[in-house]
């Protein structure tokens, strides 16, 4: 008879166990990030939705636009309907635009904050690569090179190409990027480490697209960066 009063009582006690860890279990979040979604505007639903403080940092430079690197279906800050085509948001020409600043952050391996000279804050997307997305193989590695290339509070110096547009879909500046004191083509050293593939947008080849993809055979043949294990 005490046998089964123990029996019973541990069985009630494993019970309330269950019962007091079952909502913890409910509750728990996985996270996620920018390669768990298939376009832009996937991710940026998800993180209007996720609330206040970008809980799974899909927003890293914090203009309110999640993922900002994955492939169009694209939404914009605080919207919900789709750009059905990654249309840049201005037409090539003529000008050239050459702007200095200093480094504020590193956003990925193609991508950084600079405050430009006016005082004005910028994202700037560096032209002709496209390193991995974030959660990718690579992808840490890529970004830490170029905090390296061109850390926080270094000078750097934009200049756009004719033959793109100023800006990209985000209102980001297009530009090639050169540190003063260091590489004058960040996209070309990027290139060369090993830690990027070529990007043409449209079908139009940037200037220098030659240019990098000598450097990306080079660092595919000597297995650099992301050509040793990712691709």
């Amino acid at each position: 008879m005490l046998d089964t009063i123990v029996r019973a009582l541990a069985l009630a006690v494993v019970a309330l166990g269950l019962s007091a860890t079952a909502p913890a279990l409910a509750s728990a979040v996985v996270d996620r990030d920018c390669g768990d979604f298939a376009s832009q505007a996937a991710a940026q639903h998800f993180f209007l939705g996720a609330g206040a403080g970008d809980p799974h940092r899909l927003d890293d430079d914090g203009d309110g636009v999640a993922c900002e690197s994955n492939p169009c279906p694209c939404i914009g800050r605080g919207t919900t309907s789709p750009q059905q085509h990654a249309g840049n948001s201005q037409q090539q020409g003529p000008r050239t635009y050459r702007e200095t600043g200093d480094v504020v952050r590193i956003t990925d391996g193609d991508t950084l904050r600079v405050r430009l000279r006016s005082g004005a804050h910028v994202s700037v997307r560096m032209l002709g690569i496209d390193t991995p997305e974030r959660g990718r193989c690579g992808a840490d590695a890529a970004t830490a090179n170029l905090r390296r290339l061109a850390p926080v509070g270094s000078t750097v110096t934009l200049v756009s190409d004719r033959t793109q547009a100023a800006k990209d879909r985000y209102g980001r500046l297009l530009r090639y990027v050169g540190r003063k004191g260091g590489y004058g083509d960040l996209s070309f050293r990027q290139a060369w480490d090993g830690h990027t593939r070529p990007y043409v947008f449209g079908g139009k080849p940037v200037a220098r697209h030659r240019e990098y993809v000598r450097a990306i055979d080079h660092a595919r043949t000597h297995a650099r960066g992301a050509w040793a294990s990712c691709w």
